[in-house]
């Protein structure tokens, strides 16, 4: 169990990442960074999301002065293309039907950080996973829900019809969902 008399912020607004979180029995509040992804052309996926992660956490540092902050940022890669949360539902519909049969990357990057101790621990995990063949009507019929839209690559592997599309996963199930959730309980436990 995580015990620590500071305040715990998860930088982020994703109700996933949140909902991770709640399963360690973390009390901690939720902070909206407003923050602005970029993605340089060709920049290795690893970087990326570990880059991400600590320009949200520079950003959170900005709003919050003591405590425990947890930032991430997750990204779908297929074919050394990496593909975020798609534009529109046109863009999720090519992005559905580049995944579909395949396998692909979802990678997060986190950091923590304790302002009492200056502790930082940034990291990644990697998972792979295989869709099987979507059909059109399968593609047209998730992207109405409206649950692609604030995905990267598009689908949600949790509480939707996305997870019918999985065929297979090799790595953490909840790195997938939005936050490595071993990783993250691991760090910290060594940042406290």
């Amino acid at each position: 169990m995580i015990s620590t008399k500071l305040p715990i912020y998860l930088a982020s607004t994703s109700p996933r990442r949140k909902k991770l979180l709640k399963q360690l029995n973390l009390k901690f509040k939720t902070v909206d960074l407003h923050f602005r992804e970029k993605v340089n052309d060709g920049e290795d996926p690893v970087f990326l999301v570990k880059r991400l992660a600590i320009e949200k956490l520079n950003k959170a540092l900005l709003k919050i002065k003591k405590g425990i902050i947890i930032t991430a940022d997750t990204i779908v890669v297929i074919d050394n293309h990496i593909l975020g949360k798609p534009k529109n539902k046109i863009d999720a519909k090519h992005i559905l039907k580049k995944l579909s049969g395949r396998t692909h990357n979802v990678y997060t990057g986190y950091s923590i950080y304790n302002s009492s101790n200056n502790k930082l621990i940034t990291d990644f995990e990697n998972t792979l996973v295989t869709f099987r063949k979507l059909t059109e009507s399968e593609i047209d019929d998730y992207i109405s829900t409206g649950s692609p839209m604030d995905k990267a690559g598009a689908y949600g592997i949790q509480d939707d019809f996305g997870a019918v599309f999985i065929e297979k996963i090799d790595g953490c199930y909840y790195n997938v969902v939005g936050l490595p959730l071993a990783k993250v309980y691991h760090s910290l436990l060594r940042i406290i």
